[in-house]
């Protein structure tokens, strides 16, 4: 068995190696053993700390008021498909009702 060093960023000892990079399955930082290097990226992490993807579904944790709407969109809505996006509200997606939507990734829970 290979000595892989614990993880740079959460120090979490269950590492592992994924062709040329080390990957965290509990952060999910990636770097390269002979560099030491971490690959950042866009990183977005939902309401309990995991890390969002693009075309991952999330689920709304409670209600969300809409500028012009009539209506909110309700805790436990499901969301598919999302796209992370740079900026204060970092989750793009489509919601069925509403249309287009821009999210607080603070406000889902991956799902």
């Amino acid at each position: 068995m290979q000595n892989i060093p614990p993880c740079p960023s959460c120090k979490s000892l269950y590492a592992y190696e994924m062709e040329a990079k080390l990957l965290c399955p509990e952060c999910g930082f990636e770097w390269t053993p002979e560099t030491g290097f971490v690959e950042k990226g866009l990183q977005v992490k939902d309401s309990n700390g995991n890390l969002l993807a693009d075309g991952d579904s999330v689920v709304v944790i409670k209600d969300l008021p809409v500028k012009g709407a009539p209506k909110s969109i309700k805790g436990g809505t499901k969301v598919k498909n999302i796209r992370l996006a740079e900026g204060d509200h970092n989750i793009d997606c489509k919601i069925d009702g509403f249309g287009s939507m821009a999210l607080k990734s603070e406000f889902v829970r991956k799902g």
